[in-house]
């Protein structure tokens, strides 16, 4: 029972429908909504942020939601670094409240990207609830919460959480969905028999053969819409020999097909990454030197490259360094996670043939995040987190402070990248306001994914998302792209929801 936003265990939606955001961003084109502050101002040199809040809003036990919130939160944030998701406070300088309506936020120095952290990523806690939190809040597990947002705990099971309308919630007449029922499945195909039941409404499901399986079943009602969400990549700890060889993780690049991936393991629906590690819809960040680069597979380069790094093959087939030490890894990945668990095979197969033994580790989600986090793994699927333009993946990627040694949470950098030219591009990038100054910030960090490869993008993955229209309308779709789709993205997810009313 752990409705803590900032706890990688947090139950499903906590984010969003209990816990709200400054701001809301659109992902899908980067507009930005007034939510708890109903406005903002930049200064021009991006060294402050004021924060107007909205007015009448109160937390779900009555409570008036106050500028002190906000002051509040970011304090432990800066208190506890493992609260600090985005690590956005090492940039701020004071946090103040002149009044119960307005947060005025200065920095040491312009940090443009800040808005998206601060104002779309940030949950406002409740200081008369948390100042009472004994320690790291990261670790609490806040049983029962108390938000802005328009839902409430109604009930908890580990198999069903089920929230209720919040009668306080700020927006009158919302929401007009009255409940939600949030069922646990304990793999992708128990939850797709309830989809094609009609049990669930919505979902981000990964579905083989989605037309045949969901869709026709009932056309007039069952819809699905997968717009470019992130890029699928393939994380080594670098700070671990032999991944710290540049030579080894272009080998293990260049085994694998990942046409094939697309084709066998996600039926179709996620093609090659791009090498930079761009998506689609940032393409007007692309270097033109770029634009035609290709990822392709090429098993005698790779086994090249290990020789050329000093590897010899054994009568096994497999690659010893000359101290006999093989290139014999576990790759980590989620159970239930079907679609991976292919792509994982996969690769497994494809490495062994240019001389890598691979072990694919199927373990729960919870040991496979914490392995990340602590850099104790070989190799590991994951997401990324992009925002709306390509520095915020980067960021997340690849700054140093999201990084930690080897033992210690990351908080994002899970691969351990740390070099000092990338961090100076990402700080060229959010220090400025001059879109031609971040423009070739971004094209360096490109430089850096495809010469150094400090991450190895394999696909890129749809918001998966599946919805039916029998007893709620309004959801997003390609016509009406006004929200990132899919029950796992926050805080979109309340967005999403508020924008849904009855059929009938």
């Amino acid at each position: 029972r752990n409705f803590n936003p900032y706890n990688p265990s947090v139950i499903s939606g906590t984010p969003g429908l209990i816990y709200e955001t400054l701001l809301y961003f659109n992902r899908l084109d980067g507009s930005v909504k007034p939510w708890l502050a109903s406005s903002y101002e930049r200064s021009s040199d991006a060294t402050s942020i004021t924060f107007h809040l909205r007015k009448g809003v109160v937390w779900s036990d009555g409570q008036p939601f106050t500028s002190d919130d906000v002051v509040f939160t970011l304090g432990l944030l800066k208190k506890y670094s493992a609260m600090d998701l985005s690590s956005i406070t090492p940039f701020i300088k004071t946090v103040s409240a002149p009044d119960a309506n307005t947060v005025q936020v200065t920095l040491d120095k312009p940090f443009y990207p800040l808005l998206w952290y601060l104002g779309g990523q940030t949950y406002i806690l409740p200081k008369h609830v948390w100042s009472s939190v004994k320690g790291d809040g990261s670790q609490y597990a806040d049983p029962n919460p108390v938000g802005t947002g328009p839902y409430l705990v109604k009930s908890f099971t580990p198999q069903l959480v089920v929230l209720s309308k919040n009668p306080k919630f700020w927006q009158p007449g919302k929401p007009e969905v009255t409940e939600l029922k949030i069922p646990s499945f304990n793999s992708n195909t128990s939850a797709e028999l309830a989809l094609q039941k009609g049990q669930i409404d919505w979902t981000n499901l990964y579905i083989p053969n989605i037309q045949k399986t969901y869709i026709n079943l009932d056309p007039q009602h069952n819809h699905y819409w997968f717009p470019a969400s992130d890029i699928v990549m393939l994380f080594m700890p670098l700070s671990k020999y032999p991944f710290n060889l540049l030579p080894v993780r272009q080998a293990i690049s260049s085994a694998i097909d990942r046409s094939k991936l697309d084709s066998l393991g996600e039926s179709g629906y996620e093609p090659p990454a791009h090498p930079t590690g761009l998506l689609p819809y940032n393409k007007d960040y692309m270097a033109p030197e770029y634009a035609d680069l290709k990822f392709t597979q090429d098993p005698a380069k790779s086994e090249q490259l290990l020789q050329g790094a000093g590897f010899t093959k054994g009568s096994d087939g497999i690659y010893a360094d000359k101290n006999g030490k093989k290139l014999s890894f576990n790759l980590n990945v989620v159970s239930g996670y079907t679609d991976w668990i292919t792509d994982c095979q996969l690769m497994a197969t494809e490495l062994k043939a240019v001389g890598i033994k691979v072990n694919v580790n199927v373990i729960a989600f919870d040991a496979y995040y914490n392995a990340l986090q602590n850099g104790t793994y070989d190799m590991a699927l994951l997401w990324t987190n992009p925002g709306p333009t390509p520095y915020y993946l980067y960021d997340a990627l690849l700054r140093s402070t999201n990084s930690a040694p080897i033992g210690q949470p990351a908080s994002s950098n899970y691969e351990r990248w740390n070099d000092p030219n990338t961090d100076a591009l990402l700080n060229q990038y959010a220090t400025s306001t001059d879109p031609t100054v971040q423009k070739q910030a971004i094209i360096g960090l490109e430089k850096i994914m495809v010469e150094q490869m400090p991450s190895i993008p394999l696909m890129d993955e749809p918001y998966w998302y599946q919805y039916n229209t029998s007893k709620f309308v309004g959801w997003p779709d390609q016509q009406h792209p006004f929200a990132a789709p899919g029950t796992a993205t926050y805080p979109d997810i309340e967005y999403v929801v508020l924008n849904l009313h009855p059929a009938d």
